[in-house]
């Protein structure tokens, strides 16, 4: 292996979480990225910031109507925008993080309360690793690893993340006259709409996924200088394409999407390839490449994306909390659903399409190439 041994990537976030105490750019933390998700998750992308003597907190989450009507008011539940976010505490020194922690509690609960909000469900951030802040005030569990290749530390991070097997198949790949295209800014997304839309009737995929034009159309508005386009092309047509975030440092895994008949061609392995390339010559940190479509340490999608990530993985945790108790197990009993670990909030359990199945179980995957 040819490079540098990465740092501990708990060391890694606290570098980057200081970092974004004096920029606050991260993508998944920004009212845009919130704003993307409003129609998806039914509900309104809100803020709140809390102010304290020993740091301050951030936190953007969707609120949600819940569709059970008692008495006269309206009640809300709240949830993280597709993908991670989660409070995030800055300017805070780390003897301070516990009554900080505290004193947001306190604050959070009276917005709660005023807003008839009953519960909250988190996807915290892998790579900043927020949740360890947070675990007095919610019901912290861990779900699975997320994987990522680490750029900045190696000389050569394909020789160092990628598997044998697939340096192989790029190798392949390019003899047999596969070529890739990275934009950065790209001034148009039908084409990658109509590889990703492609992609998703071959899978099959829930309707979660099935992101509309005019998600697509707000994407290139509010983050086009962010976006990045990479492509594979075979005999000058696109084979295959994948839409990710360059934020700062570290480039998110989007979307992406491939053409059947050219698989055996391996487009996906030129595009994580030519990736690496991009961001190595621009002083990127990280690839952070997300997770699997399940829990399970054997997902087929977390194990294909493994090969591009031997050194670098997260933890990945959810949070979830209870507000309202009253009000929740009253919503529970109206909607005649147990109340168990299984699903969260468990009122929202029978409703068809609800949006939660999606973020309790599979949360922060939309790719469907494999």
């Amino acid at each position: 292996m040819v490079g540098t041994p990465p740092v501990s990537w708990r060391d890694y976030s606290e570098l980057t979480t200081r970092k974004k105490e004096k920029k606050m750019r991260d993508l998944y933390f920004d009212e845009r990225y919130g704003k993307l998700y409003e129609e998806i998750e039914k509900g309104v992308c809100q803020l709140f910031e809390f102010n304290h003597p020993f740091g301050r907190v951030r936190h953007m989450f969707i609120k949600r109507m819940i569709p059970i009507l008692i008495g006269p008011n309206r009640y809300y539940d709240i949830i993280t925008p597709y993908g991670y976010g989660g409070p995030m505490m800055t300017d805070c020194t780390t003897e301070n993080r516990q009554e900080l922690g505290e004193a947001f509690e306190k604050a959070f609960a009276a917005y709660c309360d005023s807003e008839n909000i009953v519960s909250e469900f988190i996807r915290f951030h892998p790579v900043h690793c927020n949740a360890e802040d947070f675990k007095a005030i919610y019901e912290v569990n861990y779900l699975r690893d997320t994987v990522g290749t680490s750029i900045r530390v190696h000389d050569d991070p394909i020789q160092a993340e990628f598997s044998s097997s697939a340096r192989k198949n790029i190798r392949k790949a390019l003899r047999d006259g596969i070529e890739y295209r990275v934009t950065l800014a790209p001034s148009d997304l039908r084409a990658f709409q109509q590889i990703y839309f492609a992609t998703m009737e071959r899978n099959r995929a829930e309707s979660f996924y099935y992101f509309n034009e005019q998600y697509f159309n707000q994407l290139l508005e509010s983050f086009g200088e962010r976006l990045l386009l990479v492509e594979a092309l075979y005999k000058g047509e696109v084979i295959g394409m994948e839409l990710q975030f360059v934020d700062n440092d570290i480039i998110h895994t989007h979307l992406s999407g491939t053409y059947e008949a050219f698989h055996h061609l391996s487009p996906v392995y030129i595009m994580q390839y030519a990736t690496v390339l991009w961001a190595k010559e621009r002083g990127i940190s990280l690839i952070h490449g997300g997770g699997g479509r399940t829990n399970s340490p054997d997902d087929n999608l977390l194990r294909f994306k493994r090969q591009f990530a031997r050194c670098t993985s997260f933890s990945f945790y959810t949070g979830q909390k209870v507000w309202n108790e009253d009000m929740y197990n009253q919503l529970c009993k109206i909607a005649n659903t147990e109340i168990t670990d299984e699903f969260f909030p468990a009122y929202r359990k029978l409703q068809e399409n609800d949006t939660n199945k999606v973020s309790k179980f599979n949360s922060d995957e939309s790719e469907m190439e494999i």
